[in-house]
């Protein structure tokens, strides 16, 4: 692949998903983009973000109960979804290689190559708003 061209409002976007943990809709990062860069368009993002998940820099979490996520965590990890309001979290579960290695040990129809795992519950959140 040739040499990816550099662009300030791309390493912008990375950035800012640098710093969240909340995992961001394309519209979400558009708004942020917009405060630095005011002529900035929805399709300059979008095609970023792709850019960015095709060349694996950050993840692209598709079918998450509406538009698509984006991640900066590129490694191995589960999510969270709060089935109330809808908030995408990282989980950081122990032995999650282990499954995956033993998953792939037993499938002899191809080979495994990753796992995307969900998990669904109330967030702290929501849990307290129901004490209240």
């Amino acid at each position: 692949m040739a040499s990816l061209k550099y662009s300030r409002q791309r390493e912008s976007i990375k950035e800012f998903l640098m710093g969240r943990t909340d995992h961001p809709t394309a519209d979400v990062v558009y708004e942020n983009m917009k405060l630095i860069y005011p002529n900035i368009s929805l399709g300059t993002v979008y095609r970023n973000l792709s850019l960015l998940a095709d060349i694996g820099e950050i993840k692209k979490l598709p079918s998450f109960g509406g538009a698509d996520r984006f991640d900066f965590r590129t490694d191995q990890h589960s999510h969270f979804i709060c089935t109330k309001c809808g908030r995408i979290m990282d989980i950081d579960t122990e032995n999650i290689d282990q499954l995956l290695e033993k998953t792939a040990s037993k499938f002899e129809s191809g080979q495994v190559l990753g796992f995307s795992a969900r998990f669904f519950g109330i967030c702290e959140d929501c849990l307290k708003k129901e004490k209240n």
